[in-house]
């Protein structure tokens, strides 16, 4: 849509800031007021919006996407969106690993097993890794407690981390961002291991390179995301 507006302000209001053009205030999609829990978030919000020319560009939008995600889908019922994200911990990218050729095991265990190793310290959890891609159960006192991680998270940072997990295959790659500190380009490119090996052994096209690049920004942005919502 045209650019509608010329003033963009972060206003505080009862538990959060919201964003006014022109003095009034942006809504979501559903129609609730954008309110974000930190200043730095709403911020970064409104710099999108100063951010647009003549036309309006939700696509050059991140973050106000994400809020509007976090309190239309999210916070009306963040139990069961929890449970959707948790359910990664069955199939972990990081327990499943290839059994050839053994540059690329090793490449695997050093990227990886810091990882498991971080998680099992945090929650006091075990993990069942094996070879290859058939399915293996995961025990369920570690499905329970990575799940009750999950859902300790309010819904701003629960939605940063569903695009984390599902951006990477693995819970624990979502975790060790959200709540371990670790660096989200070490992590991405951990989990963007097998892709990488295989752009080293066959090339990559455009198209390729493309897609690889997006995903990477997206992964950035759900971190900076969560960052923010909390700072």
């Amino acid at each position: 849509m045209k650019r509608f507006y010329t003033d963009v302000a972060v206003v505080p209001s009862d538990g959060g800031w919201t964003i006014q053009l022109d003095g009034r205030p942006i809504r979501t999609p559903a129609r609730a007021q954008l309110a974000l829990p930190t200043p730095t978030l709403a911020e970064a919000v409104a710099a999108e919006w100063r951010r647009q020319g003549e036309t309006v560009d939700p696509a050059t939008m991140p973050m106000t996407g994400l809020a509007n995600a976090a309190l239309d889908h999210v916070a009306p019922n963040p139990a069961d969106f929890a449970a959707g994200v948790a359910r990664y911990a069955q199939s972990d990218l990081l327990c499943y690993r290839a059994d050839g050729p053994e540059a690329l095991v090793a490449r695997q265990a050093a990227a990886w097993n810091p990882l498991l190793d971080w998680a099992r310290a945090r929650y006091d959890v075990a993990f069942a890794v094996t070879q290859g891609i058939i399915p293996v159960p995961q025990p369920e006192e570690t499905l329970a407690r990575l799940g009750a991680a999950v859902a300790a998270l309010d819904p701003f940072r629960l939605t940063g981390m569903s695009t984390l997990v599902t951006l990477s295959g693995s819970l624990v790659c979502g975790l060790a961002v959200v709540e371990g500190g670790h660096d989200p380009v070490a992590v991405w490119q951990a989990a963007e291991i097998d892709e990488a090996w295989q752009v080293e052994q066959w090339g990559e096209d455009a198209e390729a390179a493309a897609r690889s690049s997006r995903r990477a920004a997206e992964f950035a942005t759900a971190a900076d995301f969560i960052a923010l919502s909390r700072a």
